[in-house]
């Protein structure tokens, strides 16, 4: 048993030989996901059968087994969500990890059983999160990674929730559950777990190509001991893509704090973890140095000297041996996959000779040693049992789906109307929306005229929108604001996190925005049992997935510029223009301390006007975020809009080509 203040140690778990990496390790606790609705769709993750034998083995070890399951879900997957529940209530699994809330919805309504952790996709950022989740019934709440120490620490004396805090491991640089930027470029949504890094891609600003966004890896061990006296019950370590040596190593490093407060040791033992640089990010205070030019992994150890059709010749400080895993960078800066040292000859002190195989290294190319296979992992495990499958009555199931909702179609048509800046009130005519959302910086907020005429005339139209991230300490700031609002009879509220109804006054009318993940009918049947009718669909949605959902009454986007990063990291570039790798153009913008990128041009869905119609949606949303201050501007999107004509220059994200 863990004493009093002494965190657990959370490791993850992406294939056996991880798994049994971490149990050599010292783990407390591994994470780890099926084939199917979670975060890290990349990794092997695991059978039904391999799941069997690992639970008796952790088990065995006094070992917690969590499971994610956090991803969104779609409408079409319900039913397989629903036979993997049944599945799991079957097992020992001690918790599942979730970012859905139509995940929660059917496991509080048909699997009690199942124990509740939020995950860090939900983006729970400050003690309303926290509180909201332990309502509900969470047993732990994932806190974001840009949390700092003062911040965690009010938070952890305001609620008395679980909390669980990433200290090692690769680093978003959105904040997570608010990224846009992978599935924008494909569909491949990290949302879906499917994420495909555009933060490690070069980017061009002004005449400079960098890495604007990459950062290093988190490495908080410095910070560990205070977050043991704070009574932090678990420690995270990310990385279900690396290797079980990755895993070892790091959980015995992070041993040596929790048992033995020896975090000299442990960093002498991390700095052979062969990731990217350190940086101790937010809990450390120190982001400013935290943006890193070299993307690969590993130690740089030597160069290559010489490239013949049949063999690399490369130096090296450290003494190559068998089961090494090696990483040429090519001189262009694209970085190689590692190979393993099969075999190889020591031509010399320090200089190695390796059969070339398929790489691509050529003179002058770095070397990086990225895995020394010191120790050795089972791949396998001994009593695996064949994949079973545990399914609820296909009767049980349809009526479950069935209960989610009926399509009750909206009988009028109702625009809504984002507005970023009060510059905006003197160009838009408000007779020609239902709503108009305010969604301004809190310095416009200390500015707004509440009594203006104008504005009161048309209270009724008007939705108070907060941000997607408050800081701790500008909370009471918000709640002032809601409760003034009410006070001089402005009503309507959109949420962009389900935790700050906590903010609002009684009587307030509340709807959440697109930031609020509604994918499917259980998720929109948990808004309305917290008494929320109104919601904005997502911006990656599709449109396959719109229409087989049952509710109408959602929002639609049909013009707006995604949030592809939304950050709390910033991020020093020569203008706000930026130009990827594949020569995408984005724009950049700092809003209250947040670094928001958005592409140069807009998405628009107005040409789907007709088809969204024909099948029963009836509520639209313009959205001028981003959008340059203009009437001449407002006139024409509203004319698009009624004339059902698409925007030019613009893109459809994945409204057709589906999100995957």
């Amino acid at each position: 048993m863990r004493k009093m203040n002494k965190p657990e140690l959370l490791l993850p778990v992406g294939n056996p030989e991880m798994f049994h990496a971490a149990v050599k390790g010292g783990a407390d606790a591994v994470y780890l996901g099926l084939r199917q609705f979670n975060a890290r769709g990349r990794a092997s993750n695991f059978t039904t059968g391999q799941l069997q034998a690992l639970l008796k083995i952790a088990k065995k070890n006094n070992i917690k087994v969590y499971l994610t399951l956090n991803t969104v879900i779609k409408n079409e997957e319900l039913s397989d969500l629903l036979d993997t529940l049944f599945l799991i209530q079957k097992t020992d699994i001690s918790a599942i990890i979730i970012q859905d809330w139509g995940v929660y919805h059917l496991v509080k309504k048909h699997f009690p059983k199942i124990t509740v952790h939020a995950s860090t996709q939900m983006a729970h950022h400050n003690s309303l999160g926290a509180i909201y989740c332990k309502q509900k019934d969470f047993e732990r709440a994932v806190m974001a990674r840009e949390l700092t120490l003062p911040e965690l620490k009010e938070i952890k004396q305001k609620t008395d929730i679980e909390l669980e805090i990433f200290m090692h491991g690769a680093l978003c640089y959105s904040f997570s559950g608010m990224c846009l930027f992978s599935s924008f470029l494909g569909g491949s949504g990290a949302n879906r777990g499917l994420c495909a890094q555009p933060c490690r891609r070069y980017f061009e600003t002004g005449n400079k190509t960098q890495y604007v966004f990459s950062l290093k890896d988190n490495q908080a061990v410095d910070v560990l001991p205070e977050l043991m006296k704070m009574g932090i019950e678990s420690i995270k370590i990310e990385g279900r893509l690396k290797p079980a040596e990755f895993v070892y190593n790091v959980s015995k490093a992070y041993r040596k704090v929790l048992d033995d407060n020896d975090v000299k040791s442990a960093k002498e033992i991390l700095a052979f973890d062969m990731g990217r640089e350190k940086t101790g990010y937010f809990l450390a205070g120190n982001v400013n140095q935290a943006i890193t030019e070299n993307t690969n992994t590993g130690i740089l150890v030597g160069s290559v000297e010489k490239r013949t059709k049949d063999a690399i010749i490369f130096t090296s400080s450290h003494e190559i041996q068998l089961g090494n895993r090696i990483r040429f960078k090519q001189r262009n800066g694209e970085p190689q996959k590692a190979i393993k040292v099969k075999d190889f000859k020591s031509l010399s002190e320090g200089c190695y000779q390796i059969d070339a195989g398929n790489t691509k290294a050529q003179r002058g190319d770095q070397v990086y040693l990225a895995g020394m296979n010191q120790e050795k992992f089972p791949s396998k495990f001994q009593d695996e049992g064949k994949p079973f499958k545990a399914s609820m009555h296909r009767t049980e199931k349809a009526k479950i789906i069935k209960g989610l909702g009926s399509k009750n179609i909206p009988q009028k048509e109702q625009i809504y109307v984002r507005i970023d800046s009060l510059a905006w009130l003197r160009k838009i005519h408000l007779n020609e929306m239902n709503y108009l959302i305010l969604n301004l910086k809190k310095s416009e907020w200390e500015e707004l005229k509440w009594d203006v005429p104008f504005l009161q005339k048309n209270a009724h139209k008007i939705m108070i929108e907060l941000p997607k991230f408050i800081p701790e300490k500008d909370l009471p700031f918000y709640k002032q604001l809601c409760k003034t609002a009410m006070r001089k009879g402005y009503q309507n509220f959109m949420l962009s996190h389900i935790s700050q109804k906590l903010l609002l006054p009684k009587k307030a009318r509340i709807a959440c925005n697109e930031n609020v993940y509604l994918f499917n009918d259980a998720a929109v049947a948990h808004l309305r049992e917290e008494r929320i009718n109104l919601f904005t669909h997502p911006q990656e949605n599709d449109l396959e997935n719109l229409i087989k959902g049952n509710d109408r009454f959602g929002i639609v986007p049909v013009y707006f510029y995604p949030q592809l990063f939304y950050s709390r990291m910033p991020v020093k570039t020569v203008n706000d223009e930026l130009i990827d790798d594949m020569q995408g153009e984005y724009d950049k913008e700092l809003r209250d301390g947040i670094t928001i990128v958005y592409p140069k041009h807009p998405v628009t869905w107005m040409q789907q006007k007709n088809k969204l119609h024909k099948e029963g949606f009836r509520r639209f949303l313009i959205d001028l975020t981003h959008e340059k201050v203009s009437s001449n501007t407002f006139k024409r999107l509203m004319k698009n809009f009624q004339q059902a004509k698409q925007v030019q220059p613009s893109t459809s994200f994945n409204m057709k080509k589906g999100l995957k």
